[in-house]
């Protein structure tokens, strides 16, 4: 009878170690769903940028209807559109989209000289179809910061940063705001 007890204990911790292996895996599938769930939110950041990318010739042209002479503004949107364009990962994108975001807010700030552009029907819808685009771009961003944000904080949490450093889970960078769009514009009257 004694023998059957040992036997049953013998049988039953061997039973909770091999439920219990596989279930130490859940680390591993927890970091694996973060890392595809941030991928698939800078994959909404990028679909945004290629968006307002594609805006930005029609808008530059249009400008430069009205504005021939502000080619040094316009020229720097055109580079800074290419560097988004040709950017290969996600840190040279996000460098490359802040670089297009300050070019793009020196072409408005050279939009207000010209009111007859102002007043352009193309040039309101192009301005219209860009700050829908920025909107969307923030939310993409916002996003895709707070899925950095989990994957990370899971990353460094006991015991699952063992299993990232065993793996080789990298942490993923934020994207940032630059600082000149952090600065309040100076209005004068």
């Amino acid at each position: 009878m004694r023998g059957n007890v040992y036997l049953r204990s013998a049988t039953t911790a061997l039973l909770a170690v091999v439920i219990a292996g596989p279930l130490s895996s859940c680390g591993y599938n927890t970091l694996v769903s973060q890392d595809e769930g941030v991928t698939a939110a800078w994959g909404e950041v990028d679909n945004q940028l290629k968006r307002r990318n594609d805006l930005v010739p029609n808008l530059v042209n249009t400008v430069k209807g009205f504005a021939a002479h502000e080619k040094e503004v316009l020229l720097k949107v055109t580079e800074a559109r290419s560097r988004v364009a040709g950017a290969g990962s996600p840190d040279q994108a996000m460098q490359a989209s802040n670089e297009l975001s300050s070019a793009l807010s020196r072409l408005l700030v050279v939009v207000e000289r010209y009111p007859e552009l102002k007043s352009d029907q193309s040039f309101i819808r192009l301005q219209d179809e860009l700050a829908g685009t920025e909107n969307r771009l923030s939310v993409a961003r916002m996003r895709y910061n707070e899925a950095v944000k989990a994957y990370n904080t899971t990353r460094r949490r006991f015991p699952t940063n063992l299993i990232a450093r065993t793996f080789d889970f990298e942490a993923r960078e934020y994207f940032e705001t630059p600082e000149e769009e952090k600065a309040v514009p100076e209005v004068q009257f």
